[in-house]
């Protein structure tokens, strides 16, 4: 059997979108062929690349943005992925049948096939982010997806917030988390509350990177759309939370970043948190709140 490499490079997409899914499907495709070039061998896309963010508002026309797996955008990765030899997380508005919707994301395997499908499990409600109303929760689980160049585990957006996905996913054997992710501030939040909630988002998944002894990545998009300044800040974290790469707040950009799966045995012996876990005593965990019965 032929040994994996212990270096992987990743790279991570941070563009701006248009209402034109068209051109956002073209565009996103040459910035990928542009980080391949540069060597990233598991590219990962942003949240709903293919659109503007369009759960700002709740409107029935926008189900027509939705798409099959397969369907078009995995069809035209599929062909850029055999071609390039890299795997790809394409994260898309998943059309399931007539009705029923998810916020998804596609792994396509560097042959082209769909390595595995996430589907989000977390799903927000909060002005300018009525995803209630769009998106049935996942029911795929929290689970590693093996590709060629390292086993991947996919959680979006919302997701990031909660430790408990980071946590099965590792523990499903996932060497790298990808989160794919459209967050921004509102037009009239202060300097000083932007700051604080992007520190704390970049800190909560920093977190998952330490405790679980993995890489974590995250991708969002940048931009002005409707009430939304779209932050950007797309990062890598190794598994001592170390920021490997980081994006700017305003620009489109192309991260390109080496990662080296033997931190992960590294960390671990260090900090032996998996070890240590005590799963005989965390049966609460599953109480929404509340005293023990």
């Amino acid at each position: 059997m032929k040994k994996k490499r212990d270096e992987v490079r990743l790279g991570l997409i941070q563009t701006t979108c248009s209402g034109n899914i068209k051109d956002n499907l073209e565009r996103t495709l040459d910035l990928c062929k542009k980080a391949a070039a540069q060597g990233a061998q598991i590219i990962c896309l942003q949240e709903l690349f293919r659109s503007l963010y369009f759960c700002q508002s709740e409107d029935h026309s926008q189900y027509e943005l939705a798409e099959t797996i397969p369907g078009p955008s995995t069809q035209a990765f599929s062909r850029f992925a055999k071609a390039h030899k890299v795997v790809v997380i394409v994260p898309l508005f998943e059309k399931r049948t007539r009705g029923l919707y998810h916020n998804s994301a596609a792994v396509m395997d560097a042959d082209g096939s769909i390595a595995g499908v996430y589907r989000k499990m977390h799903i927000p409600d909060d002005p300018a982010f009525y995803e209630k109303f769009y998106f049935t929760p996942g029911d795929l689980g929290f689970r590693a997806i093996s590709t060629r160049y390292a086993k991947v585990g996919i959680l979006i957006c919302w997701d990031q917030w909660y430790p408990e996905g980071a946590r099965i996913t590792a523990l499903d054997g996932a060497e790298i988390l990808f989160y794919p992710t459209a967050i921004g501030w509102a037009k009239q939040e202060s300097a000083h509350n932007r700051k604080c909630q992007h520190d704390a988002w970049q800190t909560i998944q920093r977190s998952h990177a330490i405790a679980n002894g993995v890489f974590v990545c995250s991708v969002n998009r940048v931009g002005s759309e409707g009430g939304l300044d779209f932050w950007g800040g797309s990062f890598a974290a190794d598994p001592f939370g170390e920021i490997l790469v980081h994006g700017s707040h305003t620009k489109e950009e192309i991260l390109i970043t080496p990662c080296h799966l033997n931190e992960i045995d590294h960390t671990r012996q260090m900090w032996p948190f998996l070890r240590d876990r005590r799963i005989d005593a965390y049966g609460p965990i599953t109480r929404r709140f509340g005293d023990r019965a």
